[in-house]
């Protein structure tokens, strides 16, 4: 298993479960444009057990027949998993999410030291301005993320 950080010059982005969903759903969009660029080894891709676990369950649950397609899509895209997180790293983000799951989900990227976070989830992430000050890295959404991504090979133009 490899860690993020490893691959020189190949952002690591951390996609939760709302990302991949939208990747998987969608033909064009923000996510499936970042899957197109995990696949490229533009950007190296990332999640935690726990989503794919969440995964798992919404496949099952509303279309359990795509579940072979959508392994083949997660090792096409080459999408890595982070070790599981710390206690004390889900004790702490707990307190800034304020929902259990999403906690243990964001401290599996926080321990990994990813550079981007990929969420959908207003609620808990996108809106909560105290978690987004608190953390070392950006968290948006596809198409924020790949504003990231475009300014980054701009700024490495310039180096």
């Amino acid at each position: 298993m490899t860690t993020p950080g490893a691959a020189m010059n190949r952002p690591d982005v951390f996609l939760d479960t709302s990302a991949l969903i939208a990747g998987l759903l969608s033909d064009s969009g923000g996510a499936r444009a970042l899957f197109a660029l995990g696949e490229a080894q533009a950007l190296q891709l990332w999640c935690s057990q726990d989503v794919l676990a969440e995964l798992d369950a919404v496949l099952r649950q509303k279309i359990p027949l795509q579940l072979p397609v959508v392994s083949a899509w997660l090792a096409r895209i080459r999408i890595e998993l982070v070790q599981p997180p710390s206690i004390k790293s889900t004790r702490k983000l707990q307190r800034l999410v304020g929902h259990a799951k999403d906690a243990v989900v964001l401290a599996g990227a926080v321990d990994a030291g990813v550079g981007y976070l990929v969420t959908l989830d207003r609620e808990h992430f996108l809106s909560n301005l105290a978690l987004r000050r608190a953390l070392e890295f950006p968290i948006g959404t596809p198409g924020d993320c790949l504003a990231w991504f475009r300014a980054l090979g701009s700024a490495a133009a310039y180096d």
